[in-house]
């Protein structure tokens, strides 16, 4: 669970406190101004639109970039996930700032998509992440929002990424209600448990944790 703004402001020094408040400020004047163009875009059109401006980024998605270095790598996602709430951001501002960032910065934007959009829109995001062989962003793409949005064939891929990749079972979301019953994805299990033995390698140790969840009886390959 992120830390609210108040559990933060008990945990980061003074200077860090200061920069946070100045940056959730910002994005939360940032969101308001962004209402009037949101409810126009909606509303309409009775004349032609103007030709859009250059894209110039505010100041929170600047301090956006600079969390980790402004409040410590330790706290960079939760500072990040608060920004990107108090900014309200939309599916195109995650994705923006998703294919712009850096492995943290994608990091805290999978993180937040289940606080911030509803329907699968930002699903090329989880699964540009589950292509990647890096453990940050795939422990962060298989939480909340992939459990309600991926279908059962992505899904089950997912999970075995976690399992090949070394990500911990424990960072998929919804694990135990989305396994429960899952033929295919025991069989899947079994398969690439009997091909990791074939090959003298050792099976990874949650995947009989999750052959097990799915109703079939674990074998401890």
């Amino acid at each position: 669970m992120t830390p609210s703004h108040k559990e933060l402001d008990q945990q980061l020094p003074e200077d860090a406190r200061a920069w946070l408040d100045e940056a959730l400020a910002e994005a939360a004047e940032a969101a308001e101004a962004a209402r009037p163009a949101a409810e126009a875009a909606r509303a309409p059109a009775e004349t032609t639109p103007a030709e859009p401006s250059p894209y110039a980024a505010p100041l929170w998605e600047l301090r956006f970039a600079s969390a980790g270095r402004a409040c410590g790598q330790h706290y960079a996602d939760s500072v990040r996930t608060l920004l990107l709430v108090e900014a309200r951001a939309g599916s195109a501002t995650l994705t923006r700032l998703y294919q712009q960032g850096t492995a943290a910065e994608r990091r805290a934007v999978l993180l937040a998509l289940h606080h911030l959009l509803e329907g699968p829109v930002a699903l090329p995001l989880v699964e540009d992440a589950l292509r990647t062989n890096d453990t940050r962003l795939v422990g962060a793409a298989v939480g909340p929002y992939a459990a309600e949005h991926l279908d059962p064939h992505a899904w089950r891929h997912a999970v075995l990424k976690c399992l090949f990749t070394g990500v911990p079972v424990d960072a998929v979301a919804d694990l135990d209600s989305r396994a429960a019953g899952d033929d295919e994805l025991a069989r899947m299990l079994a398969d690439y448990a009997a091909e990791r033995t074939a090959a003298g390698r050792a099976v990874p140790p949650d995947l009989n944790h999750v052959l097990t969840l799915t109703g079939e009886q674990s074998e401890e390959f």
